[in-house]
């Protein structure tokens, strides 16, 4: 199972890839001409257009003079390291040679994912299907919780004994929380329970407004004690505000079966 997981993680991680791919790659099939050169080796505008983008992401277009001058500083020093007299012995390396044709197939790999994301047509009627799926698996509830957050099961107990003789819950947390709510008094805030941990959502979809955690409640961060405030039925986004979620599920559900399907016929 963990396995099958992690399969179906990579095909999702994949189309997400390539969807920031696609971007790129409009870019570099532009007309290239050369910027700089570094011992023979040219530098073209796609190369550095491709380094932006990488290094600032959506700014890549819109870099300030001093940026532009220290990725270039950057860049320049990338291929005046590749092109010393011993980097063609290095390549011959067999560690550094996976790590050069790893990259290598993981760029084309996601070009290849990039493509065949853009042959992908959504229909309205499956957007509105499936955003009435989402509608009615959404939880009925939201939350508004507090939490102190400690390392030890003993130390959550302790707490629970003072909040039983009085102690004031926003107070306690201040003090004793570890966790990075705990300046706020362990506020969380409105949540939905597919939000949090299952044990931390179990715990407080099963308490009632006002009450604390009567036992510790463990997760992979520590011993929680919870205080649920309030809470309220959840109000379902627009199908609009919505749309563009649902667009790239539709996306990635529709690659991850071309994925399935071209699996099935790869030969050895």
């Amino acid at each position: 199972m963990y396995l099958k997981n992690v399969s179906r993680r990579m095909g999702t991680r994949l189309a997400t890839c390539s969807f920031a791919l696609a971007g790129l790659i409009s870019v570099s099939t532009t007309s290239a001409d050369t910027i700089f050169s570094v011992n023979g080796a040219e530098v073209d505008s796609a190369v550095v257009d491709l380094y932006f983008n990488s290094r600032l992401g959506s700014q890549g277009g819109q870099t300030t003079p001093e940026q532009r001058e220290i990725l270039m500083t950057e860049l320049r020093d990338i291929y005046v390291l590749a092109t010393q007299t011993n980097a063609a012995e290095l390549a011959q390396d067999p560690r550094i040679a996976a790590q050069l044709d790893l990259q290598r197939q993981s760029v084309l790999a996601q070009a290849v994912a990039a493509e065949i994301l853009a042959n992908i047509d959504v229909t309205e009627e499956e957007l509105l299907e499936e955003y009435g799926v989402q509608i009615k698996i959404a939880p009925p509830l939201q939350f508004k919780a507090r939490h102190i957050l400690v390392e030890t099961q003993s130390d959550a107990v302790d707490l629970i004994g003072q909040l039983k003789e009085g102690a004031d819950f926003q107070a306690l947390a201040r003090e004793h929380s570890t966790g990075p709510s705990g300046p706020s008094g362990g506020d969380l805030g409105w949540f939905s329970p597919n939000q949090m941990v299952e044990p931390f959502s179990l715990a407080v979809q099963n308490m009632e407004d006002g009450a604390y955690s009567s036992e510790p409640v463990q997760t992979q961060f520590g011993w929680h004690v919870i205080l649920r405030e309030e809470s309220r039925e959840t109000e379902p986004p627009t199908f609009e505000s919505a749309k563009e979620n649902i667009t790239a599920a539709i996306q990635q559900r529709k690659f991850q079966a071309e994925l399935e399907i071209l699996r099935a016929v790869a030969t050895e």
